[in-house]
C-alpha cells in the first residue's frame, strides 16, 4: 500500500493491531479504563495526553459496526467496559438495552456542540443524556480536482451520465449509497419506503454501468490516490482531508442535492465501576483539545462536534475539513435512513442486485 494511503484511512489495520496490543498489555498505572471504540480513538496523540494527565492506562478495543460492538458487550462480563463509542443513529438501541448510564448535563459542554449535531432525539431519553455526539462527517463526493471539472461535482446526476465513465469508484455500503441516490432523485432519507426502491434501483444500475469499481474505503481511497479512479461517490472528508498535505489535488464537496451525514457518539457504560473516571474521559474527548486531536486522527479525519475545537486546529486543517462551509453543509445534509428489518432487507437485496450487474 502506498505511503500516502497509509497516511490516511489506510492506517486502519496498523492501528487495529496497536489497539489490540494496548488492550492486552499490562500496565503499571494506578488505574485503568476500558473503552470500546472506533479506530480514530486508537491514535496515541489523542489518548496519551489523557493518560499522562490522570495517571491512568486507557485500554482500547476497536470494532466496526454496531452489531459487532454489541456482540462484544454481550460476550463480556458486567463492568468489563467503561466507555462506548457508537454510531449516533444507534444510541437509542443501546439505551433500550439498558447499556448506558445517564451523564449529568452539567458535566457536558452541550452549548458548544454544533446545534445540528446534538441529536437530542438519539442521545437523550426522557430528558436524560446517555451519549454525546463527538464527531461527524459526510458520505458525499471525493475527487481529484486536477482530473475532473469541480463544477460537475456539484450535481449528483453526473453519476448517471457517461462523462466520467470508467473513472468512478462507488463506496460499497448500501445504506448511505441508497440514501445518496434517493437524494439525487429528490427523496428525503427519513421518508424512504419500499415504494421508492424501484426508482432508486434504476439509478443504482445506471451508476454501476459507468463506475470502474464498487469497493470498500481503503480500496476506493487507494484507487483515487493512485489515479485508477478520479471520483469516489460515498466518500468525503474522512477519505481525503487527512491526505491534503501529501496529495493537495484531492478534494471533496457536498452537491446541491445534499449528502448523507454520519455521526458518532460517546457514552459511559451503566455497569462501569469507574463512572467518574469514564465521565472525565468523555469530558476530555469533548474538550477543544481532545476534539482537535480526534478530528485529525491518523485513522480518519472528520468534523469535531465541539465548535470551540476550531481554536486548536490549524488553518490548513480547517480548510481540509471545510470548517467555514459547515453551516451550509449541515443545512443541506441528512442522516442515514433509519429503517425497520423488512426495509433494511429490501435495501440490501437491491444493493446485491446492483453488484451483480
Amino acid at each position: 500500500m502506498e505511503k500516502t494511503v497509509l497516511g490516511g484511512y489506510g492506517r486502519r489495520m496498523l492501528l487495529a493491531t496497536v489497539a489490540v496490543c494496548a488492550f492486552s498489555a499490562s500496565a503499571s498505572a494506578q488505574e485503568e479504563l476500558n473503552a470500546l471504540v472506533w479506530c480514530d480513538h486508537t491514535d496515541p496523540a489523542l489518548i496519551e495526553p489523557f493518560e499522562k494527565a490522570n495517571n491512568v492506562k486507557v485500554n482500547l478495543k476497536e470494532y466496526e459496526g454496531t452489531g459487532a460492538g454489541l456482540s462484544i458487550v454481550e460476550q463480556s462480563r458486567p463492568g468489563d467496559w467503561d466507555v462506548f463509542v457508537i454510531d449516533g443513529v444507534d444510541v437509542p438501541r443501546a439505551v433500550e438495552m439498558d447499556l448506558l448510564a445517564e451523564i449529568p448535563a452539567d458535566k457536558l459542554p452541550t452549548a458548544d456542540i454544533f446545534p445540528e449535531v446534538r441529536m437530542e432525539a438519539n442521545n437523550t431519553k426522557d430528558g436524560k443524556i446517555y451519549a454525546v455526539t463527538e464527531k461527524f462527517g459526510y458520505n458525499t463526493i471525493s475527487y481529484d480536482k486536477t482530473k475532473v471539472d469541480p463544477k460537475d461535482m456539484e450535481d449528483l446526476s453526473i453519476f448517471w451520465s457517461d462523462k466520467y465513465k470508467g473513472r468512478i469508484a462507488l463506496y460499497d455500503y448500501y445504506l448511505p449509497m441508497i440514501g445518496l441516490t434517493g437524494l439525487g432523485i429528490g427523496k428525503k432519507t427519513a421518508d424512504l419506503t419500499a415504494d421508492d426502491l424501484p426508482a432508486i434501483k434504476e439509478k443504482l444500475f445506471e451508476m454501476k454501468k459507468v463506475a470502474r469499481q464498487v469497493s470498500d474505503v481503503v480500496a476506493s481511497q487507494t484507487a483515487l490516490v493512485s489515479g485508477e479512479v478520479d471520483i469516489i461517490l460515498g466518500g468525503g472528508e474522512w477519505v481525503t482531508a487527512g491526505l491534503t498535505t501529501e496529495k493537495p489535488n484531492l478534494d471533496w464537496t457536498v452537491p446541491k442535492q445534499g449528502a448523507l451525514r454520519w455521526a458518532q457518539s460517546i457514552g459511559v457504560f451503566k455497569d462501569s465501576t469507574k463512572q467518574d473516571l469514564a465521565v472525565k474521559f468523555v469530558q476530555y474527548i469533548l474538550s477543544p483539545e481532545g476534539q482537535s486531536k480526534l478530528a485529525t486522527s491518523s485513522c480518519y479525519w472528520g468534523m469535531p462536534a465541539n465548535s470551540k475545537a476550531g481554536e486548536k486546529l490549524t488553518d490548513q486543517q480547517k480548510t481540509a475539513l471545510r470548517w467555514d462551509k459547515q453551516p451550509e453543509y449541515l443545512k443541506n445534509t441528512q442522516l442515514y435512513p433509519v429503517v425497520d428489518a423488512d426495509l433494511d432487507a429490501a435495501m440490501q437485496d437491491v444493493w446485491t442486485e446492483m453488484l451483480q450487474q
